[in-house]
C-alpha cells in the first residue's frame, strides 16, 4: 500500500474540492471530478447514481457559501492498483459527524481523478 504519493495527493485534492461550496453549486465543476459511474451510498442509507448526484448536490449540505461547510479531518489514502486510490476521513457539517471512504480512479495517462465510489456512515453522538 502507497500513501503520500501523488496519486493520493490529487484524490485529496479532489476530494477537498468536491466539499467546496462554489464546486457543489455548480454541475460542470462537480462533472470534472465524478466518474460516469459514481455510485454513492450517503449517510442516510440512500444509493445516489452519477445522474442523481449531480441533480441534488447545488441543494444539499455544504453547497452554500454562507452556510455550514464541510470540516475533513485525519484524511489518509493508499493506491489500491494502477489508477485507483481509497482515501478515508471524517467530516464534521453542524454537529453531524461521519466516517467516509472514497474511491478514485484515473481511467487512462493524462485523464482526470474522478470518484468513483463514496460511503458515508454517521457517528453517533456519542462518538462510538
Amino acid at each position: 500500500m502507497s500513501r503520500d504519493t501523488d496519486e493520493v495527493n490529487e484524490a485529496i485534492t479532489g476530494e477537498l474540492r468536491l466539499m467546496d461550496p462554489g464546486v457543489r453549486v455548480s454541475q460542470s465543476l462537480a462533472r470534472q471530478l465524478l466518474d460516469p459511474d459514481f455510485v454513492e451510498v450517503g449517510a442516510s442509507g440512500r444509493r445516489w447514481t452519477y445522474e442523481e448526484m449531480l441533480t441534488e448536490l447545488p441543494v444539499m449540505d455544504g453547497a452554500t457559501g454562507d452556510g455550514s461547510r464541510y470540516k475533513p479531518s485525519d484524511m489518509i489514502g493508499v493506491v489500491l492498483a494502477p489508477g485507483l486510490v481509497h482515501l478515508t476521513y471524517e467530516t464534521t457539517l453542524g454537529g453531524d459527524r461521519a466516517r467516509r471512504s472514497s474511491i478514485w480512479r484515473k481511467r487512462s495517462p493524462g485523464a482526470r481523478w474522478q470518484m468513483y465510489y463514496h460511503q458515508a456512515t454517521r457517528i453517533p453522538p456519542e462518538g462510538m
